[in-house]
């Protein structure tokens, strides 16, 4: 015979649920904002040269109110029928016309008056895309969306000992731009050490042009790509199906921002790549061998 368990009041779960009342407590909004991330090549006037790779953030300008004008994530609210990142999924889809590519959720972020329309509890995601197949549309609600290069680095560090550990502060200079724009921000990362405990605060210093609190989620979403490129193959969700080993290796040095020794490097990615019989066939450049990822690299390991 099943078991009827109630709680103190001596309700059942049905009953109890039939007489709850959800407007006991607030509800706060729940958002989905995406950093979505690609590499392309730069103009190059000398095409004997290998072009330059550039990482970009693909940013929407804001249509209505708050922050009218300003550049923010693409991203939008999740509604009551759906999860997490199936609201990911569509703001992907419905803001920038991409589907099918790589995207991991980031970090959720719930400071007290983020938004100034009401209480608002943003999940950001990450979404990697190979350039080639991006078709960028805006969304509804943004007057234009538009891909910036990203100049990203420490401005200021200074670490104060204590007695149970450390409190360690940066400063990241984050500039966004591209023919049309400049957008920039400051953004300061405190972490505070005691013992085994580690806690880390993130605070906008100053902001031109970039709406709400977006340019700490830029800093974190940049920090976790560069740190999980140097242990997964997340790099290779930003290239084409082809590539050589050149192409792949300025992608690494783009977004980890300095160079790498071609011997190391490939010695590094030896097992997530498979050599094809093809060639490139550009210009002004002597073939270079093709290769494509190996998707069964890590039974290797």
């Amino acid at each position: 015979m099943e078991r009827i368990l109630r709680n103190k009041q001596g309700l059942t779960e049905k009953e109890f649920l039939k007489k709850y009342d959800a407007s006991k407590f607030e509800r706060p909004s729940v958002t989905v904002d995406m950093l979505i991330f690609t590499v392309v090549n730069e103009e190059e006037e000398n095409y004997r040269k290998l072009p330059e790779k550039a990482l970009k953030l693909l940013m929407v300008k804001r249509g209505d109110h708050p922050f009218i004008g300003q550049w923010a994530l693409p991203g939008g609210f999740v509604t009551m029928q759906e999860s997490i990142e199936d609201a990911a999924l569509r703001e992907l889809k419905t803001e920038t016309n991409i589907d099918n590519v790589y995207m991991e959720q980031l970090y959720t972020w719930g400071d007290v008056g983020r938004d100034p329309r009401t209480r608002v509890i943003s999940c950001s995601y990450m979404a990697l895309a190979d350039s080639s197949k991006l078709n960028i549309v805006a969304g509804d609600d943004a007057d234009d969306a538009e891909w910036f290069n990203i100049r990203y680095n420490i401005t200021e560090e200074n670490k104060t000992i204590t007695e149970k550990g450390y409190i360690e502060q940066k400063l990241y200079s984050i500039s966004l731009f591209n023919v049309n724009y400049d957008l920039s921000a400051t953004v300061k990362v405190v972490e505070t050490v005691e013992g085994r405990v580690i806690k880390t605060s993130r605070e906008v210093v100053e902001s031109k042009e970039i709406a709400f609190d977006h340019a700490k989620m830029i800093e974190y979403g940049i920090e976790r790509l560069k740190n999980k490129i140097e242990y997964t193959d997340i790099a290779f969700s930003l290239m084409p199906e082809l590539f050589t080993l050149s192409e792949l290796q300025k992608v690494y040095e783009v977004i980890l921002g300095r160079e790498l020794l071609a011997a190391a490097f490939r010695r590094k990615i030896a097992d997530m790549v498979i050599e094809t019989n093809q060639f490139t066939k550009d210009a002004g450049h002597r073939p270079s061998k093709l290769y494509k990822f190996n998707h069964s690299w890590r039974t290797l390991q």
